[in-house]
């Protein structure tokens, strides 16, 4: 029988609570509370290991993973949730755990995963990514569309070939300048630039179709005021995309170019698109680079 002073000795640690409430809503791999907590394989396993030893948590083979599930007594659940409350993380763990939950519906993820491994490996004249981008983005038709963090505009510009109006916000007076004389040399008068933050972007509420935050997320001081300031000046039903870097160790990149943050996981990207009341969330790792530092990238779609 297990002890009570140990189990109680147990759920005196913050992680073992948090992965405790998960798998009382779940039974996940390893990699799934990797994926969800955000810390390394060899702590996560640390922590099961002590759980199981209790009689906390019990585990049974799937293919070459392990799932865990809780195995505590009620009563002993009762006081977990009681400390719970005292923990921040959690209320994020529930949010992540959601997310994680949606990937596990959408079967058709594994097929277009596959399909994007293979694509590029083979040489056909005539395909590339690039090519598929623009072919997309010139059939989809737009009313109000805001590039923020547009940079010098280039994905402004292809967007101005088919939307009604886009506004392109910058916080450089200098890309500002630049994209304007673009949009004059381009002829596209319905391309219009903007100098702001996307933190708090100079654009009416409820005014726009489309929003993308296209490798900008991770410049922005805070991630999050910058989503919320995206569902504010969407229209209800309006979409937000979302390209970014998934999250990376590459320390340089801070200096190289002037990264705030080193990307992001996909629980984190879903975690905020929530928190701003963002519904329909999907992300996906929409791209993978070969050479070092061999950055991925994410992308994340959402409605309002």
């Amino acid at each position: 029988m297990p002890s009570m002073l140990k189990s109680l000795k147990l759920l005196a640690d913050p992680t073992r609570i948090r992965i405790l409430m998960l798998l009382d809503c779940e039974a996940l791999s390893v990699a799934e509370l990797q994926e969800i907590l955000g810390m390394g394989q060899s702590r996560i396993s640390t922590q099961l290991s002590q759980l199981k030893t209790e009689g906390l948590v019990e585990d049974a083979r799937s293919g070459k993973n392990n799932i865990y599930s809780c195995a505590a007594a009620p009563d002993l659940m009762d006081v977990a949730r009681l400390a719970a409350k005292e923990i921040r993380e959690v209320e994020s763990d529930a949010s992540a755990l959601r997310h994680l939950l949606r990937k596990r519906k959408d079967h058709a993820r594994a097929y277009f995963d596959e399909l994007a491994g293979r694509f590029g490996k083979d040489y056909v004249p005539g395909r590339s990514w690039k090519a598929l981008a623009e072919a997309l983005l010139r059939t989809m038709t737009y009313q109000v569309v805001a590039d923020l963090g547009a940079g010098e505009g280039t994905l402004s510009q292809l967007l101005a070939q088919r939307a009604e109006k886009v506004i392109a916000v910058d916080l450089s007076p200098k890309m500002v300048e630049f994209g304007r004389s673009l949009a004059q040399k381009h002829n596209l008068p319905n391309l219009e630039y903007r100098l702001g933050d996307i933190e708090e972007p100079p654009i009416e509420p409820n005014s726009v179709d489309l929003a993308f935050l296209s490798q900008a997320l991770h410049h922005a001081e805070h991630p999050q005021k910058a989503i919320d300031a995206a569902h504010r000046l969407l229209k209800p039903g309006g979409r937000l995309v979302v390209l970014d870097l998934v999250q990376h160790n590459f320390e340089e990149a801070r200096e190289l170019y002037a990264d705030r943050w080193l990307g992001f996981s996909e629980s984190d990207l879903a975690s905020m698109l929530e928190h701003s009341g963002f519904t329909h969330i999907e992300t996906v790792v929409a791209d993978r680079e070969s050479e070092a530092p061999r950055f991925q990238t994410l992308l994340g779609v959402a409605c309002k």
